[in-house]
C-alpha cells in the first residue's frame, strides 16, 4: 500500500525543466535587487554570500536524494542531475562575483588571497572538485566512463564537506546557520556509511535489540 502511494506520488512529480526554472529564481532575484541597488550598504558581499549559500543548499539537497529514496521511498533520482548542476552554476556565480567584483580579475591578488586566507583555499578546493562532476553530468559521459562514472561522482562528498567548512570559516564565528549546514552534510555522509551496514542480513534485528 505504501509502495503504491509512493508510486502515485512519483507520477505527479514535476518535470525536470521546472526544477531548473525554479532553481534559478534566487539568482535572478538577487541580481535584480543588485541592479536596483537594493542589496544594502555592501551589495557585492551580500550577492557573493547569497549565491554561495544557494550552492551549498543545492549540494545538501543532492546528497539528500539517496536517503529520501532508501529510507522513505520518495524517489527523486530524476532530479539529482539538475540539483547537482544548479549547485555547480551557483558556485560559478559565487566565484564570478568574487573574481570580478571583489578582486577585479587581478590574478596576483587572487592567487595571494587563495594562499593567505584558508577559507578561500577551502572554497577553491570545493569548486575544483565540482568541475569534473559538472563536466561529466551527461549521458555521453555516463556511457563513456561506465563504472568509473560512479566513482568519479563520489567527489561530491568531499566537495560538499569543504563547501560547508568554507561557509563556517567565512563567517569567522560560530553562529547556528553554518553549523546547521555542516551538521546536515556530516549526517548525510554518515548515512552512506551506516545505512549499507544496517541493510546486511541480521543487522536490522541486532539494531532493534540494541534499542
Amino acid at each position: 500500500m505504501a509502495g503504491a502511494r509512493h508510486e502515485g506520488l512519483t507520477r505527479v512529480l514535476p518535470p525536470v525543466w521546472l526544477v531548473y526554472l525554479i532553481g534559478f529564481v534566487p539568482a535572478v532575484a538577487y541580481f535584480t535587487l543588485g541592479i536596483m541597488d537594493r542589496l544594502g550598504a555592501d551589495p557585492q558581499n551580500v550577492l557573493e554570500r547569497a549565491l554561495g549559500l544557494w550552492a551549498l543548499r543545492f549540494l545538501v539537497a543532492g546528497l539528500a536524494v539517496t536517503p529520501l529514496r532508501r529510507s522513505f521511498g520518495l524517489n527523486l533520482v530524476r532530479y539529482r542531475r539538475a540539483i547537482g548542476l544548479l549547485a555547480f552554476w551557483y558556485a560559478c556565480l559565487h566565484l564570478t562575483v568574487y573574481l570580478v567584483l571583489d578582486q577585479g580579475l587581478d590574478g596576483a591578488a587572487i592567487w595571494a588571497d587563495i594562499l593567505k586566507r584558508p577559507y578561500i583555499t577551502v572554497g577553491m578546493a570545493a569548486f575544483t572538485l565540482l568541475v569534473p562532476l559538472a563536466a561529466t553530468s551527461n549521458a555521453f559521459s555516463i556511457r563513456r566512463l561506465g563504472a568509473g562514472w560512479n566513482r568519479l561522482h563520489k567527489l561530491v562528498y568531499p566537495a560538499a564537506l569543504l563547501a560547508a567548512l568554507h561557509f563556517l570559516m567565512l563567517v569567522k564565528a560560530w553562529p547556528p546557520e553554518p553549523l546547521i549546514y555542516l551538521a546536515l552534510v556530516a549526517a548525510l555522509l554518515a548515512y552512506r556509511i551506516v545505512e549499507p551496514r544496517l541493510r546486511k542480513p541480521g543487522a536490522r534485528g541486532r539494531a532493534a535489540q540494541a534499542r
